[in-house]
């Protein structure tokens, strides 16, 4: 016996062997069941979805010729051993008349075919007309087929089958019965072909079959065909490599790998993976469409993971990347790719375009491209580290002067004078609560370092007179001096006691408070601002920081946005690992974001006041009927 393709082997033969397209197979059923016959049916969708085989298990179903199927006969599950549904099968069947209108498009063709409409069916039930690729016909012929399609004989159906339903006259759409048969997932692909390599005994890879199932494009007639290409290529098996080089596709694993390195922002590994694939000769342009194509997914995966398709067989791998891209990195990707692809055409070599590609995503990136570590250079007024004193980073610009030099080495325990226990955080300073740091704000910072300074060096000048006593009177010897010419002693900073350490810590733990007050000096944007705006402060123990976040906001939490968090605390002086918990946050607190909305709307109801109470205003309103158009005022900020 000769050898039957699967396609064919394989074909479905009943309702309930047909593969996917369940939305048309329970409307035909219950027709059958219930009686409820159409005299037109029209099947759209594209190639190998099951249009043709549709109709011709409707046709078996309508001239099964076996007993006990109710009065008229029609059934919905036919038998298939009866003389109708054999030769149905085999082709053979007589009253089917099957017309390919690619091939027969004149008029004259389609008046010959329906002058035997009118007679009744030879060996079935009815006499069942499937013609395919019906949108090819002329518009003469459509004008013939019309009359017949709006009332035929009772004994006639027609069923009609269409890759482009757009061309048909809608005349001819508002006569039949239309069912629209979708593309077959890659799942339902994979699934029916590991039945069938089964049943057959043919050993596989499961990625091989995944790469068939992509390659197929939703048609299961040509997941079939290549799924015996690949046997054949295989000598008898289906592998992935045998696979992928028939295909001639890529190796979906070095997307992976490559996307892997730009998850890391390694520049160096990028390069190099692209390296590997070029000693495989692919198509640089196609690696491009499948790097935006795993964009869109990863995209996908972080809004709405739900929704995230198995193309590949790597959803949970997908899902797992997903969580190392910012969503903002990840649409900047997205868009520098798709636009790196049209200026493909335009490039002298193709590989230097995938890479500058590449390269520009990691450039433009809001974080850009980690540079080498530098020593840390905080702000001033920020607790100590180590023995070494923070500066402010407008300072370390400009030189210092000759003689406030520190020395290089210091020991742990200062000598300087600590800050009263009452003084506030350091980040608060005087500035009312929001304010955001201004010039002056700096410079008063570089005079109290100064005089810090200054007062540092005026403890260590005398040591041999505080070596000398056992007392410490130099402070009350300084303080007597202007007594002779003033009523009241000017009180001198005390030098710190051992003790005092504890003191100073203390007073640099973040509070609620301190992180609303200065929240805008964190230098935090776009979704990692957005994320720690909507965050309270729970508690702080000099090591870590307790973040509570509001719920709603709970799917935007990444290490990336924490990682940005720590770093803009360790650039006030605060060096904290954040600890941040998804809870409902207490209605007596409010965030940065609440009070930042708040402010605004306060600054617009004075800014809509004042242009009510305006005399000008006023004037205009009485005079010209003119009115305030509240949504267009917008207040001016009070440091412009």
């Amino acid at each position: 016996m000769s050898y039957q393709v699967l396609a064919r082997k394989w074909r479905p033969r009943t309702f309930h062997e047909l593969v996917g397209q369940d939305h048309v197979r329970r409307a035909l059923v219950n027709a059958l069941d219930q009686g409820r016959l159409h005299h037109a049916y029209l099947f759209t969708g594209t190639r190998g979805v099951g249009k043709t085989t549709l109709a011709r298990i409707l046709a078996k179903c309508l001239n099964c010729t076996a007993n006990g199927r109710g009065d008229d006969g029609v059934t919905s599950t036919p038998c298939g051993q009866c003389d109708s549904c054999r030769s149905i099968d085999e082709g053979r069947f007589v009253d089917l008349i099957e017309v390919d209108a690619a091939s027969r498009t004149k008029v004259e063709d389609t008046r010959e075919l329906l002058d035997n409409v009118q007679y009744a069916p030879t060996q079935g039930r009815y006499k069942v007309y499937l013609i395919d690729e019906v949108h090819m016909l002329s518009t003469h012929s459509f004008n013939a087929l019309l009359k017949t399609l709006e009332e035929p004989p009772p004994h006639v159906k027609f069923l009609l089958a269409t890759t482009d339903p757009q061309k048909l006259p809608p005349t001819v759409l508002s006569r039949c019965l239309q069912f629209t048969l979708k593309h077959m997932p890659p799942e339902r692909i994979v699934g029916h072909l590991t039945a069938v390599l089964g049943s057959e005994g043919v050993d596989f890879d499961e990625s091989a079959l995944w790469l068939l199932g992509k390659a197929a494009e939703g048609s299961m007639r040509d997941a079939m065909s290549l799924t015996d290409q690949a046997i054949a290529f295989g000598q008898g098996e289906v592998r992935h490599a045998d696979v992928a080089a028939m295909l001639g596709t890529l190796d979906h694993r070095h997307v992976l790998a490559l996307m892997e390195a730009m998850a890391e922002v390694n520049a160096a590994r990028v390069l190099a993976e692209v390296g590997q694939l070029a000693e495989q000769g692919p198509d640089f342009a196609a690696v491009l469409d499948d790097v935006t194509g795993m964009l869109h997914r990863l995209a996908v995966a972080q809004m709405v993971p739900d929704a995230l398709d198995n193309a590949h067989g790597d959803r949970e791998t997908l899902l797992s990347l997903a969580s190392r891209f910012t969503a903002e990195d990840v649409q900047l990707y997205y868009q520098i790719g798709i636009q790196g692809r049209g200026d493909m055409e335009h490039a002298p070599d193709l590989r230097a375009a995938l890479e500058m590609t590449l390269l520009r995503m990691l450039a433009f990136r809001p974080q850009g491209v980690p540079q080498p570590p530098k020593t840390p250079l905080p702000l001033s007024g920020a607790p100590e580290r180590d023995g070494v004193e923070s500066h402010n980073p407008s300072m370390t610009q400009a030189p210092e002067p000759a003689g406030s030099a520190m020395p290089s080495s210091i020991e742990p325990a200062p000598a300087q004078p600590p800050p009263p226990a009452e003084a506030p955080p350091p980040w608060l300073d005087s500035e009312p609560t929001g304010a955001p740091m201004t010039n002056a704000t700096a410079g008063r910072d570089a005079s109290m370092a100064e005089q810090v300074m200054k007062e540092e060096r005026i403890a260590e000048e005398p040591p041999e007179e505080a070596a000398a006593s056992p007392e410490p009177v130099e402070p009350e010897t300084v303080a007597a001096q202007p007594m002779a010419c003033e009523p009241t002693p000017s009180p001198q900073p005390e030098p710190a006691p051992p003790t005092a350490a504890p003191v100073a810590e203390a007073a640099g733990r973040i509070t609620h408070k301190d992180w609303l007050a200065r929240f805008d000096s964190l230098g935090l944007g776009g979704l990692t601002r957005n994320l720690a705006a909507n965050c309270v402060v729970e508690q702080d123990d000099g090591e870590r920081l307790w973040l509570r976040l509001d719920p709603s906001l709970a799917a935007m939490q990444a290490d990336v946005h924490l990682q940005r968090m720590e770093q803009a605390l360790s650039s006030l002086g605060f060096e904290r690992r954040l600890v941040v918990e998804v809870g409902p946050l207490p209605e007596s607190v409010e965030t940065p974001k609440q009070q930042a909305d708040r402010l605004a709307a306060q600054r617009l109801a004075e800014a809509v006041e004042a242009l009510t109470c305006d005399p000008h205003i006023q004037e205009l309103q009485k005079t010209f009927g003119a009115r305030l158009i509240q949504s267009t005022v917008k207040p001016v900020d009070a440091q412009a």
